[in-house]
């Protein structure tokens, strides 16, 4: 790490100590828990992803902005703070230097959760879904930061394809148009947060820990910078259809529009209708993916440090 980081970035001992010794590392953003998820189900997911993480021989990482510093790590109390607070700042690369200057708490985003985990030097990041075009984007512009984090920021993201509120044939065209590489993991389908396809193909397939890695390490190699995306469908007792998720999200976003809802606030006023109309069954739908993606992305971290050190898996 630079010497002019540490006055900013601090890294959790367990996180260091992994990192200094080539163990696998996965890094997890905090928007997910201010922003993703009610209290107390936030802080108990949380809890439950980083053991997972850990059962598949990792160490988790999640990563927020406390009184002015960049946490790579939280501890426990930690998380419980950042899970019980209120009006907690949404951070995305455009802000993250102003937050850590304002201090008090700040989460994540994807966009900003890669560039952090990138500094502490973490090569994979399990989230839950990434950002993308929304849509009438043709008249808003509104399109996330995290699309363009992929083309500068050399990390493997590992989630449940793009929140399926956003536009995706747009997104997924968006993502060829900047050469980031998007793999179906065990899938030829897109799939779209809470069901497992969208009806659009995935231009990649890998189905192994290891094929993930092979391609993790040559991407460096050959298109160093540029990040990877690996999509994992949610389980398939946790699925909402397609078809039926859409009429809900429909029905959201004529409301959000009614009630003149935009920018960073639209994805967590969403959600939270979305929990509403679905009787709770989004939230238990996000719950499983992320869990499920945190387990992948643990496999494929320990795939990629045994690469790196001339060794195989097993999985």
């Amino acid at each position: 790490m630079r010497a002019e980081l540490q006055r900013y970035l601090r890294i959790a001992p367990s996180v260091a100590n992994a990192l200094a010794c080539g163990e696998a590392v996965v890094a997890l953003e905090s928007t997910i828990v201010t922003h993703g998820m009610p209290w107390p189900a936030n802080l108990e997911t949380a809890r439950a992803v980083e053991m997972i993480v850990r059962a598949q021989g990792a160490t988790p990482a999640t990563i927020a902005i406390l009184d002015g510093q960049i946490v790579v790590g939280l501890d426990d109390a930690e998380l419980e703070r950042l899970a019980q607070a209120t009006h907690v700042h949404k951070v995305s690369r455009a802000d993250i230097a102003h937050a850590v200057v304002r201090g008090g708490l700040g989460a994540t985003t994807v966009a900003a959760t890669m560039l952090c985990a990138h500094l502490a030097g973490i090569a994979v990041f399990a989230t839950g879904g990434i950002g993308g075009v929304h849509r009438g984007a043709e008249s808003t512009f509104d399109i996330s930061a995290d699309l363009d984090e992929f083309t500068r920021t050399p990390l493997t993201v590992v989630c449940a394809g793009a929140k399926a509120l956003l536009d995706l044939p747009k997104t997924l065209e968006a993502l060829e148009t900047r050469g980031v590489p998007v793999v179906g993991y065990g899938t030829d389908d897109l799939p779209a947060f809470w069901s497992r396809s969208c009806g659009l193909r995935v231009p990649l397939r890998l189905d192994t820990p290891d094929d993930v890695a092979a391609l993790m390490r040559a991407q460096s190699e050959l298109v160093p910078g540029n990040g990877l995306l690996v999509t994992n469908p949610i389980p398939v007792e946790a699925e909402i259809p397609h078809e039926e998720i859409s009429e809900h999200i429909d029905a959201a976003l004529l409301l959000a529009r009614d009630n003149g809802i935009s920018g960073k606030a639209v994805t967590p006023f969403l959600l939270e209708r979305i929990l509403a109309s679905t009787a709770g069954r989004s939230l238990q739908a996000n719950v499983a993916l992320i869990k499920d993606n945190a387990r992948v992305a643990a496999q494929i971290a320990r795939a990629f440090v045994l690469l790196q050190k001339g060794q195989q898996t097993s999985e």
